[in-house]
């Protein structure tokens, strides 16, 4: 009888921790997608020390580019 019970314990704590992993890894998935690691801060201060003068209508095309790459990139993973 305390055999069945520690074997239960051990399936549960064996199948949460799969459960967990798949889970958190669904969430940072899904984090990235909603906010890039990279601002438009970030970009900006990338485009001066490349010589280029950034406007705000070319960041936000560079972002939007990013963006539609990324999601073109998650179509194909799917």
């Amino acid at each position: 009888m305390i055999m069945w019970i520690i074997l239960a314990l051990v399936v549960g704590l064996i199948g949460g921790m799969v459960i967990g992993v798949f889970v958190a890894r669904s969430t940072i998935k899904k984090e990235l997608v909603e906010k890039p690691p990279i601002t438009e801060d970030m970009m900006r201060a990338m485009m001066m020390q490349m010589g280029q003068t950034p406007s705000s209508k070319k960041l936000h095309q560079v972002m939007e580019s990013m963006k539609e790459a990324q999601r073109k990139a998650n179509k194909r993973k799917k």
